[in-house]
């Protein structure tokens, strides 16, 4: 269960928009409880951001994507009902933001992201509304080619699609890779950014999934090197990785 908790959280990845004062101290509270896998502290601090009642876009966007992983958690412990709160939540919230016609790139991402919920959440939905995750992420990509949300979506899609109906773990890591480099053009951005270490953990563990351990290997000790203290790698992934190597 553990495991499986883990990879959801690695792979509910979105592309957090930072703006002062206030993001600064959300976003690294947030980052603290990631690295630490303190899921009750991330819960803490959507509640108090909910709690607000905010609607500037900055923040709106910052809460969808915190509101978002910890949605995964929750699937990746079968604790539905719960995730099915959040869920509702995220996406009341997005539909705020799609009001102001802003942002769309980070809003059809969002809509791509969260149909893949609602397949984690009941696989019977997958011939239904998988091609609607699909549709909105390509359409992410093309809204704003530089913004890594729909990059990281589309891999997703790629990563845990079967092979028979298309899926690729190929095509899905070369995805996560474009919305790495994405991400390291903005230097300060990524600073404290649980996205963008995770898209590093992400990248590790479908090299892992592959068995190509010497990739893997390679990104697990660059999130290392961004991020000494990050549990899951420190104590799960990279000794699971190490007895592979061995």
């Amino acid at each position: 269960m553990e495991r499986k908790k883990h990879i959801v959280i690695i792979l509910v990845l979105v592309f957090a928009a930072v703006s002062p004062v206030w993001a600064s101290s959300y976003k690294n509270k947030i980052f603290d409880a990631y690295i630490s896998n303190n899921m009750p502290k991330w819960k803490n601090i959507i509640d108090e951001m909910e709690s607000l009642k905010r609607t500037d876009t900055a923040f709106l966007l910052e809460l969808v994507n915190f509101q978002y992983g910890y949605i995964g958690y929750c699937i990746g412990l079968e604790e539905m009902e719960e995730a099915g709160k959040y869920l509702e939540l995220a996406v009341s919230n997005l539909a705020n933001l799609e009001k102001k016609g802003i942002e769309i790139s980070q809003i059809s991402a969002y809509k791509s992201a969260f149909y893949g919920y609602e397949i984690g959440m009941n696989k019977l939905k997958a011939p239904f509304i998988g091609p609607k995750s699909i549709k909105y992420s390509k359409l992410s990509m093309e809204q704003n080619p530089q913004n890594p949300m729909g990059y990281i979506q589309y891999g997703n899609s790629q990563f845990y699609m079967p092979p028979v109906f298309g899926g690729s773990k190929k095509e899905a890591v070369e995805h996560f890779i474009k919305a790495e480099k994405l991400m390291e053009k903005d230097k300060e951005k990524i600073k404290n950014d649980w996205n963008y270490l995770s898209v590093l953990a992400l990248i590790g563990q479908s090299y892992f999934a592959m068995e190509d351990y010497k990739n893997a290997k390679i990104y697990f000790e660059k999130a290392l090197k961004v991020e000494p203290d990050f549990l899951l790698i420190k104590i799960d992934l990279l000794p699971k990785l190490m007895m592979k190597l061995k």
